[in-house]
């Protein structure tokens, strides 16, 4: 897989951001849902990236600066014919690796509580991150898990 820095501009990558975030408000409340939409991507402190193989999307990953040191994981999301073949584990890795080579100590994330997310947090876990607390502007939510991860 070819991960690369993404500007946001291909119709397949906002194809993807469009279904994740479709996806997230069929499963959450409104006020539950933290995905980011394609114009909130393009923030400057945010970094994006989309993983490919042989011209196709197969998924993306972005990691928001909270401060020197802090990052947030954001828009995780891998297309359903790339589920469990390997494709989130290589954009979790490429984003860690990216942030470490940028000196940040400490990654976290949301996401949700529901048996949907299962997937998701069962791979935040093999990568060594925790449960915690809510971090940054989040507050307490019971359809919200927080996980953070020391670099």
């Amino acid at each position: 897989m070819e991960i690369k820095q993404d500007d946001l501009t291909g119709g397949e990558v906002i194809a993807l951001l469009e279904e994740h975030l479709a996806d997230m408000y069929a499963t959450s409340p409104p006020e539950s849902v933290h995905a980011l939409d394609v114009n909130a991507l393009k923030a400057p402190d945010i970094t994006f990236f989309s993983g490919w193989r042989d011209g196709q999307l197969l998924g993306c990953v972005a990691i928001k600066m909270l401060s020197e040191h802090d990052a947030e994981l954001k828009s995780m999301r891998t297309i359903h014919l790339a589920r469990q073949a390997g494709v989130a584990s290589g954009l979790l890795q490429h984003v860690l690796d990216f942030a470490k080579s940028q000196g940040i100590l400490t990654v976290s994330l949301e996401t949700g509580s529901e048996d949907y997310f299962l997937p998701a947090r069962h791979l935040y876990e093999k990568f060594g991150f925790e449960y915690c607390g809510p971090f940054g502007n989040y507050q307490p939510d019971p359809y919200s898990k927080f996980m953070t991860k020391q670099l």
